[in-house]
């Protein structure tokens, strides 16, 4: 028996096979980060590789039987994967892994195209917590939905592809810069100024201020059918574009755009796939976390608890027996200790990269203000799965006690009556355009949540 705790460096235990094992999972949530870019892609991937995976469409009005897998797509946004088990829902409850597939980003304003000096610009609404000054002088893409009069739907996906253009917000040059120099990193890139360039070649024979911008909107016409007034109806955001490529000559971390929170989206949906358990699991991948989880896609709103309510129905339970019997993983990251800002962490009680899956007992700010706090059962009981399994993991706080802080969908489910607790993945440079991860610890989240289905 250890009587000291001491963290483990998953990199340093692994054997040659479990090492290929990591790298080799690696591959696959590369992939479905390039797929997944915003909530909507990973919701048409989600769909797609449910379906390979024996998921059909799921239904309210439908009376599920064990054995049932099935799949839902809520407003295009936000995805719930069921596996209904065989132990009894009324006693067993529900095992339920939730994560967020919506990242910090630049969303379109409704009225976003203009022209000034020769140039054709977007303007744009920050999406979540960024540091504005992050997304200047560097390639974007285009991704989104357009909706036409009469419901026609027209798919935008541009800078993605090798022979696409991309998208890109200027900065001001080092030479003029001593006036932006003197300002703070929050107020040196104002909100208002990140307006992306879309275009400069003016159209033919116009003689107007604006021949750029009809230039364009002449483009966009002849491609997907849309006139500027159809961008009041549209859902278009701008991304960094390329893809998730590995870092370091050893290939051990992950460079990417998302990571929060796919994360832990893709280990949840491995988990359900490959589990085959008795327990009755649904996986739950939600919008809007981003901005508080309101809305239909969100977490706070009614969803899971029509899910839940469908499952207990399904085989006569009470469904607020089904909740107070379930347990639920919030799987969101954490910020993991960065030895070049070491003063805002604690660093007894902080997370590693490559030292394994992140248990937050806790998140919020500060006083523990705006957390779910998990109990000391339910801790336990994650404990002895885990080590049960031989999974690799750390707990730790999200940065010092005073530094600020942060939360996840946690306590909105906890708010059911479902016990709780929070377990991701450490993240470097967490929110920005692109964050980094360890191979080791996305791969020991996915060993929890197999144990957890289990």
């Amino acid at each position: 028996m250890d009587l000291k705790y001491t963290r483990k460096n998953v990199y340093k235990e692994a054997d040659g096979n479990e090492l290929k094992k990591i790298y080799d999972f690696a591959e696959g949530y590369k992939a479905f980060l390039d797929s997944s870019k915003t909530e909507r892609d990973a919701a048409v991937t989600a769909k797609k590789l449910a379906e390979e995976n024996g998921f059909k469409p799921f239904s309210f009005s439908e009376k599920l039987k064990a054995g049932d897998k099935r799949y839902f797509i809520n407003r295009h946004k936000n995805v719930f994967l069921i596996s209904v088990g065989t132990e009894d829902v009324s006693k067993d409850g529900v095992r339920i892994m939730v994560a967020h597939v919506d990242s910090p980003r630049l969303d379109l304003k409704p009225n976003p195209m203009f022209e000034d000096s020769g140039l054709c610009y977007l303007k744009t609404h920050y999406y979540g917590g960024i540091k504005k000054y992050q997304w200047t002088a560097m390639p974007l893409a285009l991704h989104g939905v357009v909706m036409l009069p009469g419901g026609e739907k027209k798919e935008v996906c541009v800078g993605e592809d090798e022979s696409d253009p991309v998208f890109y917000i200027t900065d001001i040059l080092p030479h003029l810069g001593a006036e932006q120099s003197a300002k703070t990193l929050g107020k040196a890139i104002d909100g208002e100024s990140l307006n992306a360039v879309i275009g400069g070649l003016p159209a033919v024979g116009e003689d107007d201020n604006e021949a750029v911008k009809t230039a364009v909107l002449k483009l966009l016409n002849k491609k997907y059918g849309i006139t500027e007034v159809d961008l009041q109806c549209s859902e278009l955001c701008f991304v960094p574009a390329g893809k998730a490529r590995d870092v370091g000559f050893d290939a051990s971390l992950i460079s990417a755009y998302g990571h929060d929170d796919k994360v832990c989206a893709y280990p949840e949906m491995r988990a359900i796939f490959e589990s085959n358990s008795p327990h009755t699991v649904v996986a739950v991948f939600a919008d809007k976390e981003e901005v508080g989880s309101d809305g239909t896609t969100g977490m706070q709103s009614k969803v899971i608890s029509d899910v839940i309510e469908t499952i207990a129905a399904s085989f006569g339970a009470n469904p607020i027996e089904v909740r107070y019997n379930s347990k639920c993983i919030s799987a969101d990251v954490t910020a993991g200790f960065d030895p070049a800002y070491a003063s805002v962490f604690e660093k007894r009680n902080t997370t590693f990269v490559h030292c394994g899956a992140a248990v937050s007992k806790y998140t919020g700010a500060r006083g523990k203000s705006s957390t779910n706090d998990a109990d000391a059962e339910f801790m336990g009981w994650i404990r002895d799965i885990f080590d049960g399994n031989g999974v690799y993991w750390q707990t730790g706080e999200l940065g010092a006690v005073d530094a600020g802080g942060g939360g996840t969908v946690a306590k909105f489910i906890a708010n059911l009556g479902i016990d709780t607790v929070d377990v991701g993945v450490p993240v470097l440079s967490m929110h920005a355009p692109y964050e980094l991860i360890s191979k080791a610890d996305v791969y020991s989240l996915y060993k929890a949540c197999l144990a957890f289905c289990k």
